[in-house]
């Protein structure tokens, strides 16, 4: 049989269980893909063949019971290269780690593993994860495969653009102020940032810049993203974080279809300069949901300009704990975020903590009346690679004007999808963003579901092949 690159993971998973296709015909054909686009793409930093044909092998010997408890079995992935691998180097993007062997896996590489995959490598970063852009630091540029000349988004950029190239069909990335969004949108598939608690960071981080951050799902359709869920959810004995039990497993939640949700639409915020498409997008996306029966209502609060200078704040805090021995090696621009973090105070630290929790809870308490809050992903679509920020020094200004609408909801802790809405007349993916109650990612994976019916992007491909 052969092999779509475009398919999604439950359809490759279902062939491969149906004996249709071995885990080793797979491995060979994505681990071919992706050596033959990599170099135009950067969507890898490191490729693993070897591992992918040894968890080939390892899946055919697995017995019939064995292989339906695998949710992903056959499945191919990626693993963003800021996450620990002990058996393959993780250089967090940057020349200071660029031969770090880690002496244990996180939790969820394990997960992924357990969970039947099929592992191609580590995505590109930019270092530390510090961009919204996935260039400057050791990883190559991630060039958006829509339009080469423009970035991939960050900083899980390497895995958005691996998935829309059809280098696997999902990916593992992390958000720390929209970076599984950001690329998302910039890239047109789908990404969840989960609820605050739900993936654990063992065992390597503790609250991951004080509950901002998490890791999450990125693929190319929503049941994808509910299957991957159930794989990499879940706390482990010890975390400062617990997101409860949802009421369904998430695979299953896009069969929930949600009737007559109150849907809350946030003004253009009053930090960007906006984009005329992504704003009409919006109000498309808008009007497709209330097609499908749900209320939507424009509302006045603006969390991007409540919150912005606290989380700014947080974000170079967040930077400047990783260790550096030589800052001459790194990207101009995260030294600059790396050196004004360090300039903190550990009062300061503690008050801008206290201020974003407080801050965030007047949000979540204004908009608690309404089931989920929509707006853009993004103030405009994917830049170009090497014009964001101007200058390292305009770093705190530049980069929340582009992601005014994601970075609220890393610090409120609510879960957060972007999913495709159609592109702008220079042919570039828009992103429309769908916020959920907190801990309520089944209502939004539902509503995202209903959304990816109602205008479907699965068939639609960057000019690659």
């Amino acid at each position: 049989m052969q092999l779509n690159p475009y398919m999604d993971a439950i359809e490759l998973r279902d062939l491969v269980l149906g004996g249709q296709i071995r885990p080793r015909e797979v491995a060979e054909f994505f681990v071919a893909r992706a050596q033959k686009l990599n170099s135009k793409l950067g969507a890898f930093m490191t490729l693993t063949p070897e591992r992918a044909f040894a968890d080939a092998e390892r899946l055919e010997k697995l017995g019939d019971a064995e292989r339906r408890k695998c949710l992903m079995f056959g499945v191919p992935y990626s693993i963003k290269d800021l996450n620990w691998t002990s058996d393959v180097r993780t250089t967090m993007g940057s020349r200071n780690y660029e031969n770090f062997r880690p002496a244990a896996d996180d939790e969820i590489v394990v997960r992924m593993r357990n969970a039947g995959g099929i592992l191609i490598g580590k995505t590109s970063t930019p270092e530390f994860g510090a961009r919204p852009t996935t260039e400057g630091g050791l990883c190559p540029p991630a060039r958006n495969p829509w339009n080469l000349e423009h970035t991939t988004g960050g900083s899980s950029g390497g895995a958005a653009g691996a998935v829309a190239a059809g280098l696997g069909p999902i990916a593992q990335g992390s958000d720390g102020g929209g970076s599984i969004r950001i690329p998302s949108a910039c890239c047109g598939i789908v990404g969840l940032k989960p609820a605050r608690g739900r993936i654990t960071l063992a065992p390597v981080a503790g609250e991951a810049w004080a509950g901002f951050a998490t890791y999450g799902p990125m693929a190319r359709s929503v049941r994808d993203i509910g299957m991957f869920m159930d794989v990499l959810s879940g706390a482990v004995l010890g975390d400062p974080y617990w997101a409860p039990d949802p009421v369904a497993s998430f695979r299953s939640a896009v069969k929930i279809a949600p009737r007559n949700l109150k849907i809350a639409m946030l003004p253009k915020s009053a930090i960007t300069r906006g984009d005329a498409e992504s704003e009409a997008a919006c109000e498309q996306g808008a009007k497709v949901l209330e097609d499908l029966g749900h209320r939507v209502e424009p509302v006045k609060i603006d969390p991007g300009a409540m919150l912005r200078d606290v989380c700014m704040k947080l974000i170079v805090a967040g930077i400047s704990t990783i260790a550096v021995k030589n800052p001459e090696l790194m990207d101009p621009v995260v030294r600059f975020a790396w050196e004004q973090g360090r300039k903190l105070s550990a009062c300061d630290y503690i008050l801008t903590v206290a201020s974003m929790h407080n801050i965030s809870r007047e949000i979540v308490q204004a908009l608690g009346a309404y089931d989920a809050i929509i707006s853009p992903t993004l103030a405009r679509p994917a830049v170009k690679i090497g014009t964001l920020p101007s200058r390292p020094d305009n770093y705190l200004e530049e980069l929340p004007e582009w992601i005014p609408y994601t970075f609220p909801f890393n610090a409120t802790g609510q879960p957060a999808f972007s999913l495709p809405n159609g592109f702008n007349k220079a042919g570039l993916p828009i992103g429309f963003q769908i916020v959920g109650r907190p801990a309520d990612e089944v209502t939004i994976i539902g509503l995202a579901q209903q959304f990816e019916e109602a205008r479907p992007w699965k068939d639609k491909h960057p000019p690659l092949d």
